[in-house]
This record gives structure tokens, sequence and C-alpha cells, in this order.
């Protein structure tokens, strides 16, 4: 992966800045509903793939990475003092065994998920909370990216213990950036996942629901089933 902690923010943020608040969405586009409408591909090498696969009843995001890196970001205008919590769930279907995630070499995750807010007029002033599946670095660690220190990246799984899994996650997104950056009030202006896997050189796939902004800390819950591709 290059630099899509620092790269997607500034060109999400670049349109975001320019959206009217009349019209900036509160809450992205859930892909059970509308698909891939309304979310933006950003590639940094090659295409991973993106798309719409049932999991049981339920659509879901399906990405595959074959030594690719490409993300899908939202743009909008959540009011967080109204919906602080992001849930979404996760399914992963491998790791990159013995990378070093601190390092640019080894900036690659099965499944990520970002909030990013702006601090400033310019497109560059933006922080980014990465939360990551990681395949080495301990659950529940953190660290800088390696690319940028207006990233943090967050490891709220870890390794294969829950592969081929649901797994429910729940950010309470004002807490962490005041926990991370010190911003008790940020200006969220673009969420965005992606799945790489072009600095290991392998392959992984993953699965994502909805990722829904929440008043509430309770999860809305996983699908039953894994993807249908998987």
């Amino acid at each position: 992966m290059s630099t899509f902690a620092l790269q997607p923010p500034i060109a999400i943020l670049t349109l975001s800045l320019l959206i009217s608040p009349l019209f900036a969405s509160e809450q992205p586009p859930a892909f059970s509903q509308t698909g891939l409408n309304g979310w933006e591909t950003e590639s940094f090498q090659g295409q991973t793939d993106y798309q719409i696969v049932r999991a049981g009843d339920q659509p879901v995001l399906y990405a595959q990475a074959r030594q690719t890196a490409s993300g899908l970001g939202w743009e909008g205008e959540p009011d967080l003092q109204r919906t602080p919590w992001l849930h979404w769930c996760w399914w992963v279907s491998n790791t990159y065994p013995g990378v070093d995630e601190t390092r640019k070499a080894g900036d690659d995750y099965p499944a990520r998920v970002y909030a990013v807010a702006s601090t400033g007029f310019f497109r560059w002033q933006v922080q980014a909370i990465n939360y990551v599946w990681a395949s080495e670095q301990p659950k529940g660690s953190d660290w800088p990216n390696a690319f940028t220190s207006r990233a943090r990246l967050l490891a709220l799984q870890s390794g294969d213990a829950q592969l081929h899994r649901w797994v429910a996650e729940s950010r309470h997104l004002i807490d962490d950036f005041k926990r991370y950056f010190d911003n008790p009030d940020p200006q969220i202006q673009a969420l965005a996942l992606m799945t790489d896997a072009d600095n290991a050189g392998l392959e992984a796939s993953a699965g994502y629901s909805d990722l829904v902004l929440s008043t509430s800390a309770e999860h809305p819950g996983c699908p039953t089933a894994p993807p249908d591709n998987s």
C-alpha cells in the first residue's frame, strides 16, 4: 500500500469541502440498499475487486485483493454530536504472516475502515483513524501510520482466530479522535474502507456489512452466513 492513509482523505476532502451542508449526507450509503452507489474508488496499485454479494439473506460488500491496493470512500458531513457511534461487521479469509505493519513495506491489511476528519481549510489538513484487521500487531494495539503522522492505526482484530467469521465492531468516534489526536470535536468529512495486498504480494478476501452511524452503542447485528463468493 502506498499512501491511502493520506491520499484518499485529501481526494475525498477536496470534494467534501465544496459540498454545501444543505446537500451533504450524514449517513454513508448502505451496501445492502444501494450497492456501490455513493462510494468512490481510489486506486494505488491495481484494482481490488469490490462487488455486492449475498451473505445469507443480506447483501454485503465483498473485496478481493490480488497483489492490489484500491479502496472505496464516501464524502459526507455526519453530526457526531448526534450519531457518534460507528458500527460495522467484517469477515476475513486470511492474514499476511510475517509482515511488519509499522513499516511502509508492511502496510497491508486484509480489511480496514477509515474515519477522516478535517482540521483546516486546506485539503492536506486532515486526521485519519484506521481501524484494521492486523496480521502481526496484537489486538488492541495502536501505532502511527508509516507514511504520515496524520493517521493512526488501531488493531481491532489480529491474526487468524476469527477468520471466516463475521465480527461486529463498534467505535465511538469522538472518544477515539480525542484519545489519539487530542481532538474532542472531530469534523468528520469521510469514511472509507480498503482490502489491500500489494506489499505482501499475496491475496486476501474480506466482507463488509453496512457502515452505520448511530446514536446508540448497541450494534445492529451481523450477517448470519459467509459471503457467497467465499
